[in-house]
């Protein structure tokens, strides 16, 4: 998987009105290549081989890099590029294992490579609870958040046995519940007519250029593909959107809730796509 931008450290993420969310940001050099082997990976447009979980990448070098780390895109694994783990990686390879890894100490592999795809939903909820505690039109919700957020970092610190046998999707249905509300409280400011859900809708290959899709649940739509280019995406619910391909050329996505950097690592961006503050542009995007 790529490298990352350096998280400032492991601990727990601010929950205050700041979006201090460095330590939900992947940490490459203080992991032990988890991505690059405990997940699965299936041949298709995003892979160009078949991986079974638990085997390492045939690109993994001996000091857990990438071998073709600048040439992704060009061997045929453009997927390894939008993975992101929210700091799992780190958080399970140097405070769960202490920096013992796979290859040094075998009897941990299963475990850990069990482990890390729970800690890494928990992060990925955490990104979203962090930047909900910062929205003033979900004030009223803070206190819940914020109590849900402490509740949720404690998860992350539960050994490693409680962690394979933690009921990850219970949890992530109840924080979706709270994030839903927040949603709805934050879009009700968009202005403008009330815009019709979207939510899980097929919307792949839609000509949505310059559409006014403020304050517009998208939560789970398929926009792989679709025409963004112009388009008012501010105040918009995106947490799951698949962006795969998906033109965002021009769009103005500050403000955008839930908005990630595996999602606008996926689409295709030029240098005039406005984007969050706590998100990059691409390198691959045009300029």
């Amino acid at each position: 998987m790529p490298d990352h931008h350096r998280a400032s450290g492991t601990g727990r993420p601010t929950t205050g009105d700041g979006d201090d969310r460095a330590a939900l940001r992947a940490d490459c050099g203080n992991c032990f290549a988890l991505c690059c082997v405990a997940l699965t990976l299936t041949r298709s447009a995003d892979f160009a081989v078949n991986k079974a979980a638990g085997t390492p990448c045939r690109n993994l070098r001996d000091d857990f890099r990438c071998g073709i780390h600048s040439r992704l895109r060009t061997e045929g694994f453009p997927g390894c590029t939008v993975y992101d783990c929210f700091g799992a990686g780190q958080k399970v390879s140097v405070e769960i294992y202490g920096r013992r890894d796979w290859r040094g100490a075998p009897e941990t592999a299963q475990e850990m490579f069990q482990v890390f795809p729970v800690v890494r939903q928990l992060h990925e909820l955490l990104w979203y609870l962090t930047e909900a505690a910062t929205l003033d039109p979900a004030r009223p919700l803070r206190g819940e958040i914020r109590k849900t957020l402490d509740a949720t970092e404690a998860l992350t610190r539960l050994d490693a046995s409680a962690l394979v046998g933690l009921d990850v999707a219970a949890h992530r249905g109840e924080v979706a519940v709270l994030l839903g509300r927040a949603s709805e409280l934050v879009r009700a400011t968009a202005p403008g007519r009330k815009k019709r859900s979207h939510r899980g809708g097929d919307l792949m290959g839609a000509r949505l250029r310059k559409a006014d899709l403020r304050g517009a649940d998208l939560r789970g739509a398929y926009l792989i593909a679709a025409d963004l280019s112009g388009a008012d995406l501010r105040l918009a619910d995106l947490i799951g959107a698949d962006f795969r391909d998906a033109d965002l050329s021009g769009a103005d996505l500050t403000g955008a809730l839930f908005l990630t950097q595996a999602q606008v690592n996926a689409a295709k961006g030029s240098g005039a796509t406005r984007l969050p503050a706590a998100l990059s542009r691409p390198a691959h995007w045009a300029g």
